[in-house]
């Protein structure tokens, strides 16, 4: 079967329930943070996201198709250093923590995986 939407993708499911997750959790998060950490790790987490419907959609050009999962990636890296921060700052519970970092390690394997394969998606 022909993946036709960046949508059916495990990757992106994947990284648009981790971003849920995220939101929800930082809804508890002190109203100091507003601006700041919060708006840092929603950012970021939906970026990953964006960044892979728009590798998608550039599939048919390798060097921009790798561009936008490296951007994706870039942007998963960055959610896991909010998640440290979060943690230390004792705003998340390690559980928790754990497993959104584990889910970012997957998807940065999985990014990293398609960005070694661009043939792969092509059409």
């Amino acid at each position: 079967m022909k993946i036709r939407s960046h949508t059916e993708l495990d990757v992106y499911k994947i990284s648009f329930n981790t971003a849920m997750t995220i939101f929800e959790l930082t809804k508890t998060f002190p109203e100091e943070e507003k601006f700041s950490l919060t708006d840092q790790i929603r950012r970021s987490s939906r970026s990953v996201c964006s960044n892979l419907a728009e590798a998608f959609r550039k599939r048919k050009y390798p060097k921009s198709f790798i561009a936008k999962l490296s951007d994706s990636e870039g942007e998963a890296a960055e959610t896991q250093v909010w998640l440290d921060f979060s943690l230390k700052c004792k705003y998340i519970g390690q559980d928790d923590y754990n497993k959104l970092y584990q889910n970012y390690e997957n998807i940065i394997g999985k990014l990293v995986s398609m960005s070694l394969q661009p043939e792969k998606w092509s059409y």
